[in-house]
């Protein structure tokens, strides 16, 4: 079977507000927002006050304020996690990445927002790392020691490859297109190959 994702079209689908980014958002991250954009100050206060998620996506062409990007069919859903509005007009959120979805078809309103009709991709089960990746971990437990463990959303799983890959895939040097391959390859154990390959070119493991 591919390592990559599977559309999945036989779930239901649902309706979400896109915020356009020019990042990846995976499962279990978590990201600080600045928001201003009238379009995207509305959707939050929506979500805030219906509990509700948006969807993250990468950028393909365009630019994050302004005119609505193109970007990519699969993303990842936002739960925000901390809002505060300390600047009038300027609202600060931290997010946290959930489950990936897959785009269907979108529409813009008329204030410019983005919103999709998308289905939930299924959550990767847990997967043991590889021994022979035990060196993968060991150099992520020294990113988190020195980014600060509080920058990370618990538990730390350092023996969980999905775990290992997300955070290694989120954190490293990699090109944005590189970024977005892994998160929408379903294959965690494919994921911390490449990313082993990547780090040992780089001469980044012990």
């Amino acid at each position: 079977m591919s390592a990559f994702l599977k559309r999945g079209k036989h779930h239901e689908s649902f309706e979400i507000p896109v915020f356009p980014l020019n990042t990846v958002l995976f499962p279990g991250g978590k990201l600080p927002l600045k928001v201003f954009e009238p379009r995207y100050m509305e959707m939050v206060s929506v979500c805030l006050r219906n509990r509700r998620p948006f969807g993250v996506c990468l950028i393909l062409e365009g630019e994050e304020s302004g005119k609505p990007a193109q970007h990519v069919e699969t993303g990842c859903i936002a739960d925000i996690t901390e809002w505060d509005m300390k600047q009038l007009g300027v609202m600060n959120i931290h997010i946290l990445g959930t489950q990936r979805f897959y785009i269907e078809n979108s529409r813009i309103e008329s204030n410019g927002l983005i919103v999709a009709r998308a289905v939930y991709i299924a959550p990767e089960a847990p997967q043991p790392l590889p021994t022979n990746h035990h060196a993968c971990a060991t150099l992520l437990r020294r990113l988190v020691e020195h980014l600060g463990e509080e920058r990370f959303n618990p538990p730390l799983n350092y023996d969980d490859a999905v775990w290992v890959s997300y955070r290694l895939a989120e954190l490293l040097p990699l090109k944005l297109s590189a970024r977005q391959n892994m998160l929408e390859m379903n294959d965690s154990v494919v994921r911390i190959e490449i990313l082993h390959s990547f780090l040992a070119q780089q001469g980044l493991l012990a």
